[in-house]
């Protein structure tokens, strides 16, 4: 490979949220957080641009525009407009800012679960109700039931739904078919759907995913798509993001909606990663992403050989892989707190996703493979000592 996945600088000390909530010996796998250098492209772009000293109030220039339009039609096959486009600093302000101003008080928002855990927050947090849609556990993946996702779109009070496109933690990668039935239900019932891709450059090499826009004119019309560089390139300190908005009447809400919380404002470095991110990151992503799945086959096969009883749900998206604790416990809390005391290994424990999660655990592959190794070897290790546990009592 061109590009070194193997070799990690200590993030320790550096103000880390993932490095420094731990202490000495431990490993962090939980948040999604990639243990790898940005592209050697990106950090000659942002020391170029550091290198020039001034750092006053910032534009979003043309080229801003070009590199995602670019991205997305090479990388996805779908064409956006520039006027579809506006520059905001994260993909959860922007929900946080949608929900705020897309519903009202005490309406219910719509989610599908066990699901990225922030979206509890942009709605909890505004006074909004969630509304938990389980997806259907189904072998080795999950399905959502179209029929129960009607009854809760028929619903009066719920005019919003946020939907995960790749999903998180569960790794699914929705067919165009899925999101377009999707689009049309959200249509027929007033419901606008906010789509979170932040994940959707991180699938499995010879896997794509659909923007849920691009599935059916219904999609393109009720829709938000918010999407970054971020998490394919490991940016998500420099707080930047877009979202898509193809319907002018929308658009012009959720514009109002940013600007009104002041979330529409581009930092000094923000513009220039993302641009070298879209025109010149291509091939890193494409070795990042070969690396990260066979990270993922490593920890599926180390798994299944040391802790057969967990069950492994085989994704093709995200560089999370979400475990079925069931045959070992009751409480995926319970399990994580004691494997990470007494073994180091740090783990999301699936409740904090919602509903369906409660006997699951998150993991993150994006780091090395030596210490991805080291990790499979530290959770095996805890899973057999909590089962000795259980045994005593």
């Amino acid at each position: 490979m061109k590009y070194d996945f193997d070799q990690l600088p200590s993030r320790r000390g550096t103000g880390s949220l993932k490095w420094d909530e731990c202490a000495p010996g431990e490993l962090p796998m939980w948040v999604a957080d990639m243990d790898f250098p940005a592209a050697p492209e990106i950090r000659r772009a942002i020391e170029d641009r550091a290198a020039h000293g001034v750092f006053g109030y910032n534009i979003v220039p043309e080229e801003w525009y070009d590199a995602y339009i670019g991205w997305w039609s090479r990388r996805h096959s779908f064409e956006m407009d520039r006027d579809w486009l506006i520059s905001c600093t994260g993909v959860v302000p922007a929900i946080s800012s949608c929900v705020r101003k897309l519903t009202t008080p005490a309406e219910k928002v719509l989610i599908e679960t066990p699901v990225y855990n922030i979206f509890f927050n942009s709605i909890l947090n505004n006074g909004r109700v969630p509304m938990e849609c389980p997806l259907v556990r189904d072998g080795e993946g999950y399905h959502r039931d179209l029929d129960r996702l009607e009854l809760a779109m028929s619903d009066p009070q719920v005019s919003l739904m946020i939907l995960c496109n790749p999903h998180n933690p569960v790794g699914r990668l929705w067919t165009r078919e899925e999101l377009a039935a999707v689009g049309e239900m959200a249509r027929a019932h007033g419901v606008t759907v906010i789509s979170d891709e932040i994940h959707c450059d991180i699938t499995a090499p010879g896997s794509e995913y659909v923007p849920f826009a691009s599935a059916s004119p219904a999609c393109r019309e009720i829709s938000v798509t918010c999407i970054a560089p971020t998490k394919a390139f490991n940016l998500a300190g420099l707080q930047t993001a877009a979202v898509c908005v193809p319907n002018p009447l929308l658009r012009h809400k959720v514009w109002r909606a940013l600007n009104t919380d002041e979330a529409a404002e581009p930092n000094s470095f923000a513009v220039t990663a993302t641009v070298a991110a879209f025109t010149k990151g291509g091939e890193w992503l494409d070795q990042l992403r070969e690396y990260l799945f066979a990270n993922r086959q490593a920890a599926e096969s180390e798994l299944s050989r040391l802790v057969p009883e967990v069950g492994i749900i085989r994704g093709r998206a995200t560089y999370l892989l979400w475990l079925d604790c069931s045959g070992v416990t009751d409480s995926a809390e319970d399990l994580c707190s004691f494997i990470r005391s007494s073994t180091g290994l740090y783990i999301s424990p699936g409740g904090q996703f919602g509903s369906g999660g409660e006997k699951f655990v998150r993991v993150n592959l994006a780091l090395p493979r030596a210490m991805l190794l080291d990790g499979m070897e530290r959770f095996a290790r805890g899973v057999r000592a909590y089962e000795n546990q259980l045994q005593k009592k």
